[in-house]
Formats: C-alpha cells, structure tokens, sequence
C-alpha cells in the first residue's frame, strides 16, 4: 500500500530538517544556535549532566565547535523517522562519527542521536537532543573526550609499536635460530646453502675467485668412543671458534657441513690465498692441543680439503664443494692432518 501525497511530504520535511541538522552539525556552522527552541533540553555523549535551557545548549554547542574545528564525517547506518502531531516531529539515528583525528576507538562505536522539532511561530525548533556514544565521560572542558582518545591512541601506538618491535625481535631470533648450528653456533647447512648461491653469483659477474675449504676432524669416531659424546661436544665447540677465529677477510663463512665436517667459504680468494687460509685454521686447531689418543700427533687434527675457481654459466655452486670434497678425500687418503688441494 502506497503512502499518500501527504505523508510523503512529510517525510520528505522531517528528513529535511534533519539533513539540516547533519549538515550544520557536521561543518560546524555556527548557525545551528539559531535553531534551538527556548524551551530546549538535552544531554551530551560524554556529559553526566542534563541542560534545561536553550543558552546552556547553544553554549556547549560552540564548546564543541571550538574544541573540534574541522568538519566532522558522519556515515549513517539506520534512520527512522516519526510523524507524531502536526507539530512535533522526531528523528532517530544510528551513525559512524569521524573526528579530523586519527581515532581508533570512537570512530568504531555507534552513536545514537534524538532529535525532536516543534513548530514554533511558523518556524520548526529542535525541542530536544540526546546523543548517547559508549566512551567514558569527557573531562571537564570538552565535549568529545579529545584528550582521552589521544592518550588513548598513545596508548595503543605504544602497544603497537612494542608488539611490533618484539614480533620483529622474534622473527631475528628465528631467522638466526633457522640459520645457524644449535651445537657450535656457527651458520649451518642450510646458510651455507644460501650464502654459496649468493657469493656464486656475486663472483660470476664480477670474474672473480671463490674458494672453499671443507675439513673433517681425524678419527671422531673414536674420540667419541674414547672420551664420550659429552666430549665429542665441546671438541667440536672448540674447533668451531678456533675456524671462526682463523678467519681474516669480510665476508668468510665458518658453516658445520654435518657430523663432524665444516666448510669454510672464501670470497675473492684464488687458490695460493685459501691454501694459506688452510694453513692458518690448522695451526689455530694445532694450538688448542685438545687430547686425541687415536691420532699420530696425540692431539685433535683436521684433514683439509681445499677448492678455488671463477665460476662460469656452465658450472653450478655444487661444483666447489664437489672439488673441496675431492681434495679432503685426498688428504685423508694420504694419512690425515693434511692439506690437500683440488686439480686447477
């Protein structure tokens, strides 16, 4: 059934004078004063009190309009509208308010707004206005509680910025953890992995050497037996730190290749240098004189195997370890605690 002409007119005049309203409201024109009604009531969002009294409104009104200066965005959500006489009509609304603020707390609450106009004079009046938004009340000297809402971002950027910082903190510490040796804290398979594709390419472009030393500790196995696994652990502590600190270049990576195997990757380093940088690293194991009963020198030994080349498009990364791995099969061949080198 169809609403009569005369209804929909006045409709059409309620959603007027509340567009009105809005509009006002939400530019802050000061010209909303004039359409309160001498015998006005109404209470604010944020306030505990009720104003019986036309100037007290148009008083907080510019409160409000001095506090907030820039327009204000308001996304409706639901609206009804009530012709109750001829003159008295009302106005419910459910709505989204966007202060000129960054707000992350009351922009996401809903306000309910009551606007009740009477025709006073030929003239319709706002008689009452209720605003009701679920925030705590505003200290004194507001209308919107701008200072709560901007502690309480404070609050939550801190919040965020901490969470944020502690994710970030944890996800390094994960990226290490993922990336290095839980025994001997050097990096492990798999960033020895990474960082050969890495240094492979670097030096495929550039023309230039990379080399690898791979060394196995002589007759583990029996040490293990001999001095226990608990020994086995710490031997191999030790000799991680002793490679780490034989080192002499930026860029050198110290991994644990597995078991009782490392690898040491060398950038820009042609064969004379990574032999010499073999030497060095068996010196510094030679100096720890760690106590191996089952070795000819009586003391922990590594057998090393060395390999450097300029990578070319048809080789793959995997070729400098192949040829490091040769070359420490070789020296273990020839009776361990050796240097052995891969054929240029």
């Amino acid at each position: 059934m169809h609403d009569s002409p005369a209804r929909q007119n006045r409709m059409q005049l309620i959603r007027s004078l509340f567009d009105d309203y809005i509009e006002m409201y939400a530019s802050r024109d000061d010209r909303l004063a004039s359409r309160f009604s001498q015998n006005f009531s109404g209470y604010t969002g944020g306030g505990d009190f009720l104003v019986k009294d036309q100037d007290e409104w148009i008083k907080i009104t510019r409160q409000d309009f001095a506090q907030v200066t820039g327009r204000i965005r308001i996304d409706m959500l639901d609206l009804l509208l009530q012709d109750l006489s001829d003159d008295v009509v009302v106005a419910t609304a459910f709505f989204h308010i966007h202060l000129p603020i960054p707000d992350r707390v009351l922009s996401s609450e809903t306000a309910r707004l009551v606007l009740i106009f009477r025709l006073e004079q030929d003239e319709w009046k706002i008689v009452h206005s209720g605003i009701s938004i679920p925030y705590h009340l505003v200290q004194d000297g507001e209308i919107y509680p701008l200072k709560g809402l901007n502690e309480r971002n404070s609050v939550l950027e801190a919040l965020v910025d901490e969470r944020t910082q502690a994710l970030e903190a944890a996800n390094r510490k994960l990226e290490l953890l993922s990336n290095t040796d839980g025994l001997t804290g050097v990096a492990n398979r798999r960033s020895f992995d990474r960082v050969l594709t890495e240094e492979w390419s670097r030096a495929q472009r550039a023309g230039t050497h990379l080399a690898a030393v791979m060394l196995d500790v002589d007759n583990f196995k029996h040490f293990n037996d001999h001095y226990g696994h608990l020994a086995g652990d710490d031997c191999l502590r030790a000799l991680a730190q002793a490679l780490v600190k034989s080192g002499r270049r930026a860029g050198e990576l110290v991994a644990r290749y597995g078991g009782e195997e490392f690898i040491v990757l060398l950038p820009d380093t042609d064969m004379t240098e990574a032999l010499e940088a073999a030497q060095r690293m068996q010196h510094e194991v030679w100096s720890l004189a760690l106590p191996h009963a089952h070795t000819a020198a009586g003391i922990v030994t590594f057998s090393l195997g060395v390999a450097s080349l300029i990578p070319t498009l048809q080789q793959i990364p995997e070729t400098l370890v192949r040829q490091a791995d040769a070359a420490l099969y070789r020296a273990k061949e020839s009776g361990r605690n050796c240097i052995n080198s891969a054929a240029p």
